[in-house]
């Protein structure tokens, strides 16, 4: 699909400071991401929507940010473009919380323009959480890339060569070994094809509480997947992505000076941010945070020839 002109455009107001390519820097999964790009300033994101396959386009424009919508639902996307954009983020209450601690207190004052995008579609988020599960964040980014390039179908607009995400009731139909190829083991392609065979009754939740419930009942998603997914489909600033490899000694270096921990000394400290635990998760990943490392990293597996 090949279109020049928008079929729906909308001006947003962010506020004084926002930064654009910050905040929907989550929706990109590296810069070389087949369904997103943050070029020369803009923003480009290609989706399928309810009302069909859709590429929005924000770009900043003076003080504004112009949001354009390509193909069938394009409209859909510049309905819900300020919450892509991250202009819904709710911040109430954040302030005083973060004011309780200096580090916190510092990065919320040095990252104030930095919004949690919330894009309303799960299935997307769910592709890439399943393929992030216990692997290198390399060997998810390829089988992540190859499997948008299998089922691969061309996005509206102008911007080219971006792709649609997989369509859930392709993936659902297909057998496990077709992500062998792209090192996905029969665990991990399982889970993903369970998702998608239910991805129309994900996609009706109506918040991010619902949203966690259906999707930790499929086999293979637990709470840490459910809280990549509901923090960009839903912009949830509490989801807390319990079971990761170092988010837990990131925690606990930034707030308490421990090299690690595990889940339960993270919940520990973040316990007085409860509804922006989230948020301060995110804005130590934006400051570039980590915990010392210590030991072998862990090594780059490749399931192509089993």
């Amino acid at each position: 699909m090949t279109e020049t002109a928008p079929s729906a455009r909308r001006e947003l107001r962010p506020p004084p400071g926002y930064r654009l390519a910050d905040s929907v820097r989550p929706l990109t999964f590296s810069p070389y991401d087949p369904c997103a790009r943050i070029t020369d300033g803009a923003f480009w994101w290609a989706t399928r929507t309810p009302d069909g396959p859709a590429t929005l386009s924000l770009r900043p424009a003076g003080g504004a940010v112009v949001a354009d919508g390509y193909g069938p639902g394009g409209g859909w996307v510049v309905d819900r473009a300020d919450a892509i954009a991250g202009l819904r983020d709710d911040l109430t209450g954040f302030a005083d919380l973060a004011a309780a601690h200096p580090v916190v207190a510092r990065l919320a004052a040095r990252h104030h323009g930095l919004r949690m995008p919330a894009t309303g579609l799960v299935f997307p988020r769910v592709l890439r959480a399943v393929f992030e599960q216990k692997v290198t964040g390399k060997e998810a980014y390829r089988a992540y890339a190859a499997t948008v390039r299998h089922f691969g179908e061309p996005a509206p607009g102008p911007r080219q060569p971006l792709l649609l995400p997989p369509d859930p009731a392709a993936v659902a139909a297909a057998p496990y070994w077709t992500f062998h190829p792209f090192g996905v083991e029969q665990r991990r392609a399982d889970t993903l094809r369970r998702a998608a065979a239910v991805a129309d009754r994900l996609e009706r939740c109506a918040d991010a509480a619902e949203a966690t419930r259906r999707l930790t009942a499929v086999p293979g998603i637990g709470p840490w997947t459910a809280a990549e997914v509901v923090r960009v489909a839903y912009g949830d600033p509490d989801a807390v992505s319990v079971g990761d490899y170092h988010v837990p000694n990131t925690v606990a270096w930034a707030l308490a000076g421990e090299a690690r921990a595990d889940d339960a000394r993270m919940l520990e400290l973040l316990a007085p941010f409860r509804g922006h635990r989230g948020r301060v998760c995110v804005l130590l990943a934006a400051a570039g945070v980590q915990a010392p490392r210590y030991g072998p990293r862990m090594p780059i597996r490749s399931f192509a020839r089993f």
